[in-house]
């Protein structure tokens, strides 16, 4: 059997969610041939995906356009969709010609509308699998534009086309949609790493270790500029080349991200779905950095706190790096980690439709 995965392109949260799917899949089924349709770098996906899989570097969308991981170039964003949705037709007709010279036996898409588009015209099952829908964020965002009554119809039409969209625990309202099927939260569950970690970076007993975790789109936060001396001791992506004596690569650690998720006293991010699934399921509080006006926070935020995993910033701390009391505050925190089922809840519904 044939499986078709596309992936939207906005950050590393989407491959991360729907990579457990096709990991307990392959479960199901050994022999399962995976082809994905994304431009995530190759290595990450290894990380994440058992087995083998071939990568065709094609981002059928692109969710939004970002200043970093925060902030959102709406202008730009709101452009691309004007100009996608002027070409519409011939966007999708290039679209399922793709999927049909792949030829797979079932599409997924997590979440990328005009994959699903395509699969419909070609006449190829396909499903839908995500915490968020492209539709309900343009919305939020660009209902009061000229173009936005006809970019909403081609959208939610192809999210309709679909058997099932898998909305998996915590995702945000879809109201529009009618083939929903709510499935249990999907995170990967990491090692508990920790004494091998302290003693590779030589902390001392009484340091807490932090990961800090913006996400997979481009930001920075001015680490050098933090304190010293705090009892903190920050893993940071190596590419921000970090001169501080509390800090150190996360990359030289040895250790993939679900491990370290779990073996660190705290993770530094923002609310996405990978993220606070990731944190709960490995009992690690995140100190997160609120986003007022991301429309999907509302639902990941209530989630988090119900669990006591939510520790909030003021986005001062960025700047100021004063984070002593607020990593000793998540210390005493308990938090209440609900079991995985998602994965295998969605592979079970993926593997009634090749039976």
């Amino acid at each position: 059997m044939h499986l078709l995965v596309a992936i939207t392109a906005h950050g590393f949260g989407h491959a991360a969610q729907v990579a457990p799917v096709i990991n307990s899949l392959r479960e199901l089924l050994p022999a399962l041939r995976v082809t994905l349709l994304s431009t995530l770098p190759e290595s990450f996906l290894d990380e994440r995906i058992g087995g083998e899989f071939q990568r065709i570097d094609h981002a059928p969308d692109f969710g939004l356009i970002m200043h970093s991981a925060l902030a959102i170039d709406l202008e730009s964003s709101a452009a691309a969709y004007a100009d996608l949705h002027a070409n519409w037709q011939r966007r999708v007709d290039e679209e399922a010609r793709r999927l049909s010279a792949l030829a797979p036996d079932l599409v997924l898409a997590d979440v990328p509308y005009l994959t699903l588009a395509g699969a419909a015209q070609a006449g190829i099952p396909a499903v839908a699998l995500c915490s968020l829908n492209w539709a309900d964020i343009y919305r939020h965002y660009f209902s009061d534009r000229d173009e936005a009554s006809q970019v909403l119809a081609h959208m939610e039409a192809a999210y309709r086309s679909v058997r099932a969209f898998l909305c998996p625990q915590p995702s945000m309202p879809m109201q529009f949609l009618d083939n929903q099927v709510p499935i249990g939260p999907i995170a990967a569950q990491g090692r508990q790493r920790r004494e091998d970690l302290a003693q590779r970076l030589g902390l001392n007993p009484e340091q807490s270790l932090v990961l800090v975790a913006p996400g997979g789109i481009e930001t920075r936060f001015a680490i050098e500029n933090w304190p010293q001396g705090q009892g903190i001791h920050w893993l940071v992506s190596e590419c921000w080349q970090v001169q501080h004596p509390d800090a150190s690569p996360l990359e030289h650690t040895g250790l993939g991200f679900p491990d370290l998720v779990n073996s660190c006293d705290a993770v530094l991010g923002k609310c996405g779905y990978g993220t606070v699934t990731e944190c709960v399921l490995n009992g690690t509080p995140l100190l997160y950095i609120p986003r007022p006006d991301w429309p999907e926070e509302p639902s990941l935020l209530q989630w988090l706190d119900a669990h006591g995993a939510a520790v909030e910033l003021d986005p001062e701390c960025l700047v100021t790096g004063e984070f002593k009391d607020i990593v000793r505050r998540a210390g005493s925190m308990t938090i209440k980690t609900p079991a995985a089922t998602g994965a295998s809840q969605a592979a079970d519904y993926l593997y009634g439709l090749f039976s």
